[in-house]
């Protein structure tokens, strides 16, 4: 260990621009096994490590970069999986560049940070490949069922966690693959899907039960599924796209971030997409407008040019160095061949039966606002035109209209539409149904989805131990 001096900071290669904008593979090599110890061993094992601190599952990071460094990767995977259940999706799509890397003790020294998201990955890609990861075993039945609105990160995790337990699972999803936005929000060169449905399929194999295709409000509502189960947890993530007003916002050509994206991804999966074989969501031969400045902004842009699009534009009102997206992101959608339209806003769409431009205003930053980042404010006299075919809109999301959505007029939402929960519990205002994720804490990182996932389980397995009690007393 404390190499750092002596070795460089060194991650995976990637692929050559003009090769991976061929097709959705990920764009970097996976790590050879002596250089995945060399940069462990730059770990300087630091008294307070700050990479934990700042990982939001406080994942035991010196510790297997340490067993990775002497070669005990079977046991550094087993370290790994104490407290993450999905540690090479993390190792591949979390922010590492703001949270564990970039909080990194040799990071501040000046000798580059430990590549821990790759490290990460490595392991557990490794551990897949040989055969470690073992099957999830159920564990002795409670004779209580559990029941989980939502696939995504924080819903897996909690099901995971129950069904080792001892507790009978059923998760209920609207799509017909679980994942939520793993497997039809993230582009495949970032998060390849057979990483997301091997996880899925250990699950299923756990005895944990899939209804996919399922819409709560349709197929049952929220107090339909109550009477079905001895608790619920709501995970639905975030998925009510922020809209924009200004002219020519509804003219064919204007297309929602989302959409754009699961489209790409449902042709990935080999599905019959017709709105993707029609043209709507497909890229090809246009000139593409992007607005917005976060990573799925990022996702489109990237997919846009692997699309084929005659040229990719990223229109964000603010600058390079205010931009909420991963500056990693922005690199590689640079390289391969995406232009970022700093400091400027659209105006209005043009075009009458189809998109043909966009009108745009330069911005420029006035005094911080409420959260501290400096407002965009137009520039007079600054108006621009850019050539689209097709304008996707990549302005974030918003939560859905639950109570409306799962026929349930009494569950309480906060001012934003998130679901109002009690903290210390996690339970929203009905009693045995629970909340975890992006519904609770708005748009977030995977990461912390995981996170809620865990802390919500423990929450849940107290409520339902004290309701088999109470029947046993009053039996």
């Amino acid at each position: 260990m404390l190499k750092f001096v002596d070795q460089g900071q060194s991650y995976p290669s990637k692929r050559a621009p003009e090769l991976r904008a061929e097709d959705f593979q990920e764009i970097a090599d996976k790590y050879a096994p002596n250089a995945a110890a060399e940069q462990s061993a730059r770990c300087s094992q630091c008294g307070v490590p700050y990479c934990s601190v700042h990982c939001p599952l406080h994942n035991h990071i010196p510790d297997w970069l340490k067993l990775t460094a002497e070669g005990r990767l079977r046991e550094a995977y087993e370290m790994s999986n104490l407290t993450s259940t999905m540690p090479e999706i993390c190792g591949r799509i979390c922010p590492q560049d703001r949270l564990c890397e970039g909080n990194c003790v040799i990071e501040f020294s000046g000798h580059g940070a430990v590549t821990i998201g790759a490290v990460e990955k490595y392991i557990t890609d490794t551990a897949w490949e040989e055969g470690w990861v073992e099957p999830l075993q159920p564990g002795a039945p409670r004779g209580q069922s559990v029941g989980i609105i939502g696939a995504g990160p924080a819903g897996l995790t909690a099901a995971e966690y129950l069904r080792v337990a001892g507790y009978d699972v059923h998760i209920y999803d609207r799509h017909d693959r679980a994942g939520g936005l793993l497997t039809y929000g993230i582009p495949g060169f970032k998060l390849e899907k057979h990483v997301i449905m091997r996880r899925v399929q250990r699950l299923k194999d756990g005895g944990i039960i899939f209804h996919e295709n399922f819409e709560v409000g349709e197929d049952a509502t929220l107090g339909d599924l109550q009477d079905r189960h001895d608790a619920l947890l709501v995970a639905t993530g975030v998925y009510q796209a922020r809209d924009i007003k200004m002219p020519g916002v509804g003219a064919p050509g204007v297309e929602e971030a989302l959409d754009f994206l699961i489209a790409s991804n449902r042709k990935s999966f080999g599905d019959d997409v017709p709105d993707f074989d029609n043209g709507r969501y497909n890229a090809k031969g246009k000139n593409v407008v992007v607005i917005g400045g976060g990573d799925t902004a990022m996702d489109c842009v990237r997919t846009s040019v692997r699309q084929g699009a005659r040229s990719v534009k990223c229109l964000y009102r603010r600058d390079r160095a205010n931009m909420p997206g991963s500056p990693n992101e922005v690199r590689n959608a640079e390289e391969e061949g995406v232009e970022f339209v700093w400091l400027s806003a659209p105006k209005a769409v043009e075009g009458t039966s189809h998109a043909t431009a966009v009108k745009a205003h330069k911005m420029r930053l006035g005094a911080p606002d409420a959260s501290g980042r400096r407002s965009p404010e137009v520039q007079p006299d600054s108006e621009f035109t850019i050539e689209a075919d097709l304008v996707i809109k990549a302005l974030g999301f918003d939560a859905e209209k639950l109570p409306t959505l799962f026929d349930c007029p009494d569950l309480s939402v906060t001012r934003w539409g998130t679901l109002r929960v009690d903290h210390k519990s996690m339970m929203t205002n009905l009693d045995g149904v629970f909340a975890a994720g992006d519904i609770v804490r708005g748009a977030s990182l995977v990461v912390w989805g995981i996170r809620d996932g865990r802390d919500v389980t423990e929450h849940m397995h107290r409520y339902l131990r004290a309701k088999k009690l109470a029947e046993k007393a009053a039996a």
